[in-house]
């Protein structure tokens, strides 16, 4: 009986080929639309992580315990040789530096400003940071002291407009030292940087990690170990694979391993919101879909009325119709999203091979070091959580008139024709 009513169901399907066709056509490109948009997205989120966490933040940091909350001067890693070494055991590292930071003021000849001042080591932080790259004006910094002895230094864009300062102008930056002393030196201003974030444009001085710990008294102490995956799906495993090496050293002061998202929680929280707009917008794509169906075979049944009539009249049950119906509904769906989900997934392998170029916003992306070419990424949830919508909302929605053949009396259908 069962093999029956699919062999009916799937006959009735084709009895209007131009409408059937039109149908699976429209679930098919919901389902090709859903995949590539999702995939889109999940690519774009990956590719604007990578990008602003190679401008400062790196996928972890490795600080010590409660740093990130008060950024306190005296709470540092004071041995840091031990937990680099650790990192550079980890097959998923690609890179990772220390970093020193202090609160100063900086001054030029006319202005005064307060600032968050950074040690870094050049040629570490070159490989986890796009530090180098962001260089607009001068030079990358450098371990050996300028012509006339000082320090380099690189200053954002904003900060050295608000400082009236240019390349080679001297800076002074006064602050307190990891003992409680007064830190005071004199930089150069070798480069100068502009990132495509105000904030960091604005408060960002970098300069040698040497000339930092001698001037802050760290005493080879640093604030933060900035730590770059070869993909950012590794994170993960690098934050567990650091915990436990973490909980076997003899650290004199506990160390804490932070991710992105606890590091960027702006980024995250514009994600999800993103998320949520895109889903209010796949959402409506799916009930046009659905309301599409509901009127196919709403159609279907009101034309199919006659039929009806005469097969309850010989004694079929409205059950097994109702049935009959559902499973050609079903069938419909099906193909569609079948068709929908292959050619869905061709075209985003396409576009993962040969990439999407932003065209004429390539120069503003490139200013907030986002590549002016993305790739979508195709994942499981890419992949099926759009056509597993469309299937059940397309499902629901084809309840409704095939409930209605429940109401049907014979002798009132057959007069229908």
């Amino acid at each position: 009986m069962v093999g029956m009513d699919i062999k009916m169901a799937w006959r009735n399907i084709w009895r209007n080929p131009r409408r059937t066709l039109l149908t699976i056509t429209a679930i098919a490109f919901a389902c090709v639309l859903l995949i590539f948009m999702l995939s889109f997205q999940f690519g774009s989120y990956e590719t604007m992580i990578n990008a602003s966490v190679k401008i400062h933040t790196g996928h972890l940091q490795i600080q010590g315990r409660g740093y990130h909350a008060d950024q306190e001067i005296r709470q540092v890693i004071a041995d840091p040789q031990p937990v680099q070494q650790a990192l550079a055991a980890i097959a998923e590292v690609q890179a990772h530096a220390p970093r020193a930071r202090a609160f100063v003021l900086v001054s030029s000849r006319e202005r005064t400003y307060g600032v968050m001042a950074e040690g870094v080591d050049p040629a570490a932080e070159a490989r986890v940071s796009t530090l180098r790259s962001i260089v607009r004006q001068g030079d990358y910094l450098d371990r050996r002291p300028s012509e006339n002895g000082l320090p380099g230094a690189l200053v954002g864009h904003l900060l050295a407009r608000n400082l009236k300062v240019s390349i080679g102008d001297e800076l002074t930056i006064l602050g307190q030292g990891r003992d409680g002393s007064i830190a005071a030196t004199v930089l150069r201003v070798q480069g100068i940087t502009s990132s495509g974030m105000d904030e960091f444009d604005r408060n960002a001085l970098q300069m040698p990690l040497d000339a930092f710990q001698d001037a802050f008294a760290m005493d080879g102490a640093v604030h933060e170990i900035v730590v770059v995956g070869r993909r950012l799906a590794d994170a993960p495993a690098i934050r567990a694979a650091m915990e436990t090496a973490l909980a076997r050293m003899d650290s004199p002061q506990p160390l804490d391993v932070l991710d992105w998202e606890r590091l960027m929680p702006g980024l995250k929280q514009a994600i999800s919101m993103d998320l949520v707009s895109g889903a209010i917008f796949y959402l409506v794509l799916i009930m046009v879909v659905a309301f599409s169906i509901l009127n196919t075979f709403l159609m279907a049944i009101l034309e199919r009325t006659y039929e009806f009539g005469v097969m309850m009249a010989i004694g079929t049950q409205p059950g097994r119709l109702t049935r009959l119906v559902l499973a050609e509904s079903a069938g419909m769906t099906l193909v569609g999203v079948t068709v929908g989900m292959l050619a869905g997934c061709l075209v985003t392998w396409y576009f993962m091979i040969h990439g999407i170029h932003l065209g004429g916003a390539a120069e503003i992306s490139r200013q907030f070091g986002i590549p002016d070419t993305l790739y979508p990424r195709l994942t499981l949830i890419s992949i099926t959580a759009g056509p597993l919508a469309v299937l059940i909302i397309t499902l629901l929605a084809a309840l409704y008139p095939a409930l209605r053949i429940r109401r049907l009396r014979p002798v009132e259908a057959m007069r229908e024709r």
